[in-house]
């Protein structure tokens, strides 16, 4: 097994994970369990992870329950089953702790739409603007921005500024011109986007609204305009999750991620949920980057501590500013 390991290590940085055999005899339940209490390891998901890694959570949440849990954790080890930027932020808040995650390769779309190179160029054009940053973002991108937001909390963060002040809204332009719509703000928008969330069908979704008649279209406010304006609701996947629990409707058309779907169940086991398909073959939308962790890649980072996430202290630093001011803003809102 050391020469598994060293050879996995040798070839981490090209697989993004260390491919190690696991015994298909384990159970990989009971010793995610065994090392979390060995290691004093938490393990934070995102909802859009599989239902095995949301089965094995200490925590399961949005971006901004994430970044909440990572900021106050007393463990010694963070494992995020989640994507880059997410565990980067987990990182920025934790220097001293130890963070994972299972595959280094998880990345994200909209975080990729949003070179820091070419957005620092872009916000010099607009010198009395500051800068509002989508969390879907890497820790370059926080380190130029003023205020770092959320799907959950992006709302309230705006309204935290003054009017008269000008405000460049990064990375997702989807999200900021629903926001420009709700807030009447008129913000400069970074030309970015998450591939989940663009490629819903207007025509499959208004088809499978007329085959279900009584279901409610529940959307993210990353899709496009079109699609927001079928949804009877739009919120964050906590918002989602949460309406689907208190609405008395027995069906939901889901337009978002496809691993939410799985909680969604959970809570309301006699309620019926569809997911959205987009505008392929596909019967439904999965994240590629998000769906790349697994249970396997879970166990091996927490059984050899890789890969692990490492950050230079100036960059985090100045990335720790503005999530430390979105912390700030959403505890006095009460978010």
């Amino acid at each position: 097994m050391i020469t598994a390991f060293k050879e996995a290590e040798k070839n981490l940085q090209k697989n993004g994970f260390l491919d190690i055999p696991v015994d298909v005899r384990l159970d990989l339940f009971a010793e995610i369990a065994r090392l979390k209490k060995e290691k004093k390891a938490v393990v934070l998901a995102h909802y859009y992870q599989e239902p095995d890694i949301q089965d094995v959570a200490d925590y399961i949440g949005d971006s901004l329950g994430l970044a909440q849990a990572a900021a106050k954790t007393d463990a010694d080890m963070i494992v995020f089953a989640g994507v880059h930027f997410m565990a980067e932020t987990a990182k920025i808040l934790n220097p001293g702790k130890k963070v994972l995650l299972p595959d280094l390769k998880a990345g994200c779309s909209l975080a990729d739409s949003a070179p820091p190179a070419l957005f620092e160029k872009f916000k010099a054009k607009y010198p009395d603007h500051i800068v509002i940053s989508y969390i879907n973002c890497s820790a370059g991108i926080k380190a130029l921005s003023d205020i770092i937001c959320t799907s959950s909390n992006a709302e309230k963060i705006i309204e935290s500024v003054p009017k008269d002040q000008p405000i460049i809204f990064a990375p997702d332009r989807n999200l900021g011109a629903y926001l420009q719509k709700k807030t009447g703000r008129d913000m400069v928008l970074w030309n970015g986007a998450c591939m989940v969330h663009e490629i819903f069908s207007l025509e499959k979704i208004l088809n499978l609204k007329a085959k279900h008649p009584g279901a409610k279209v529940i959307a993210h406010p990353e899709c496009e305009a079109p699609i927001l304006e079928v949804a009877d609701f739009i919120g964050s996947t906590t918002g989602l999750l949460k309406f689907s629990h208190k609405d008395p409707a027995q069906e939901f058309i889901v337009v978002t991620e496809t691993g939410i779907l799985h909680q969604m169940q959970k809570e309301n086991p006699n309620k019926t949920f569809i997911p959205a398909p987009p505008n392929n073959a596909c019967a439904c939308n999965d994240c590629p980057h998000m769906k790349l962790n697994t249970l396997e890649k879970l166990y091996l980072c927490m059984e050899y501590e890789q890969p692990e996430i490492t950050m230079e202290e100036n960059l985090r630093l100045a990335a720790k500013k503005p999530i430390d001011r979105m912390l700030e803003i959403s505890a006095a809102a009460g978010l």
